[in-house]
């Protein structure tokens, strides 16, 4: 008979586990910041036609030369 340890299916320098969650992690703080600057965006344009503003939108002119 031989003496055979406890069945470690996972050994213990694996690291995916944590490495996958941090780019979730990652991911979810980019998205995050992502949406906070649209929402400010729409907030600012908001604020600007709700004081009767009819400019709220910047025109994207083309660059002299083109």
């Amino acid at each position: 008979m031989t003496n055979q340890g406890p069945a470690d299916p996972q050994s213990p320098d694996s690291r995916r586990g944590a490495v996958i969650g941090l780019v979730v992690i990652l991911i979810l703080v980019v998205g995050g910041l992502l949406l906070v600057r649209v929402l400010q965006h729409m907030s600012q344009i908001q604020d600007c036609a709700m004081s009767g503003r009819t400019n709220c939108t910047p025109i994207d002119a083309p660059a002299p030369g083109n």
